[in-house]
């Protein structure tokens, strides 16, 4: 019944098109130069009076959200990107041809306007119309009284209706935009080049997941979609580029949550002559340049808690935190592995840091509010990092934790081409010929021997900043088109 009433009202629809064509018009419209945002027309309306009696002439262009008058008379709500605004339409003021147009709007469809900028007689800031010109039609309608759409999936299948009929999820999407922006503001300021480095690559490397595998047919090769960019990154900062940093697309062939996508949009840099110290302050730049962008000050929350971004923040070390929240020595290997069997975690066959990391994760990440700089990691937990001078069994690595979400990962990179490979045969040994991740990037190590220089390395979730920055409560809230499972398949 439901599909036979939608076919009803696109043959409706349809037919007005037809009729638009009747009168000479392209229902698909044309170019239209020089119009207005209607945010900024309505900032220029904002300095008149009720009764000032002639207002500035204005051109705008959106889409129309509401109708209603009737006789000689029509008053629309027409929105765009940046805000809303009342156009009133009169059948004296647009002439017959602008008034045939008038009769065979929709809700949904596009139109251009000129016209003065006054107000009614009740004080509501409007556009009265001199002209209408016909942009587009919509054949669909809409959801049901533009109360948009509230099924939260189909929200997401259908992200373009969501965009116009929920103001917010488009404020939401164009607050990620500016958050990007700011990261690049932010990293100019400090120096540093944008670059772009394979997103196809022959060994899936720079971070343990599981990569997605395409072949190229011309080569007869399988290649992987990058799960991080940091191997190419580093290879820049041997060949002399000291601050280098990417923003862009990695792959990770793992599950859907609220808080994981398989496709993400992530944030390196690498410093030379840096340390995690370095990005840690990089860090809180980013993060304070992001919420500059998108307003509403230091005080922010997310998912009913108030945090406060004011730097800096605290730096926590991964010891002293378990041994705060856990209430373990983390030295202790028979009390690590006693608590984490409390907690509920197998410990049988386990090495004692990966009992730790797991009692990290059950025990403590949720219970860090943050912001919070945990520092200073096992050692065997990050091969990919430079050990401390004063304790080789530490890492000088760094996650930042906001109420329990990892948002970056930083490290003082370790740059010792023959310990680098040392750990990689450590880190791959055991794993089968066939698997994706059993490869040691020779190219990688071979580059380290060029001489890489102490750098400080960054990595920074843009989507996870951006849900708690905004107060969204999924990951897909903030992706534009999240991955969504087919229609019908089982959870």
């Amino acid at each position: 019944m439901a599909e036979e009433a939608r076919e009803s009202l696109e043959s409706a629809r349809v037919e007005k098109l037809e009729r638009l064509k009747g009168l000479g018009l392209d229902p698909w419209g044309s170019r239209f130069d020089n119009h207005e945002a209607i945010g900024s027309v309505r900032a220029r309306g904002e300095g008149m009076q009720p009764e000032d009696a002639a207002g500035p002439t204005v051109r705008i262009a959106g889409r129309i959200m509401l109708r209603r008058g009737q006789g000689k008379v029509a008053f629309l709500e027409l929105r765009d990107w940046t805000e809303r605004i009342q156009v009133m339409v009169g059948k004296n003021q647009v002439g017959e041809q602008g008034w045939a147009i008038t009769d065979s709007l929709d809700l949904g469809d596009l139109i251009g306007i000129d016209g003065r900028l006054g107000h009614t007689r009740t004080g509501e800031l409007t556009v009265f119309a001199d002209r209408i010109t016909f942009l587009a039609k919509s054949v669909l309608p809409p959801p049901e009284k533009w109360h948009g759409l509230t099924d939260q999936e189909q929200r997401y299948r259908q992200r373009e209706v969501d965009l116009f009929s929920n103001p917010e999820s488009l404020q939401v999407l164009l607050g990620r935009s500016k958050v990007v922006s700011a990261f690049r503001r932010v990293m100019a300021s400090f120096g540093f080049v944008e670059v772009e480095t394979p997103t196809m690559q022959a060994i899936a490397g720079g971070a343990a997941a599981k990569p997605f595998i395409t072949h190229h047919n011309a080569l007869d090769i399988n290649l992987f979609l990058r799960i991080a960019p940091e191997l190419y990154l580093k290879r820049l900062l041997v060949g002399g580029m000291e601050r280098v940093f990417e923003i862009g697309r990695v792959y990770r062939n793992e599950g859907l949550s609220p808080r994981h996508n398989p496709e993400f949009t992530m944030f390196e840099a690498y410093q030379a002559y840096g340390d995690y110290h370095a990005m840690m302050d990089l860090t809180e730049a980013l993060v304070a340049g992001s919420i500059e962008a998108v307003g509403g000050g230091y005080q922010r929350s997310w998912c009913g808690a108030t945090m406060d971004f004011t730097p800096p923040w605290p730096r926590k070390t991964y010891h002293e935190l378990v041994a705060e929240h856990a209430g373990v020595d983390p030295h202790d290997a028979v009390a690590v592995a006693n608590r984490a069997r409390e907690a509920g975690i197998e410990t049988a066959g386990k090495d004692p840091v990966v009992v730790l990391s797991e009692l990290f994760e059950a025990v403590l990440e949720h219970a860090l509010a943050g912001p919070v700089f945990v520092i200073d990691y096992p050692a065997p937990l990050c091969p990919l990092t430079k050990r401390k001078a004063s304790n080789p069994d530490v890492a000088e690595r760094f996650e930042l934790y906001v109420k329990g979400v990892e948002l970056a990962n930083a490290y003082t990179e370790l740059n010792d081409p023959y310990l680098q490979e040392q750990l990689f045969r450590e880190q791959l040994a055991g794993l089968p010929p066939e698997e994706s991740m059993a490869k040691m990037d020779e190219e990688f190590v071979r580059a380290l021997k060029h001489a890489m220089p102490p750098a400080g390395g960054l990595g920074i979730g843009i989507d996870r900043l951006v849900m708690i920055l905004l107060d969204r409560a999924s990951i897909r809230d903030v992706i534009l088109f999240p991955l969504m499972r087919p229609k019908g398949a089982q959870q």
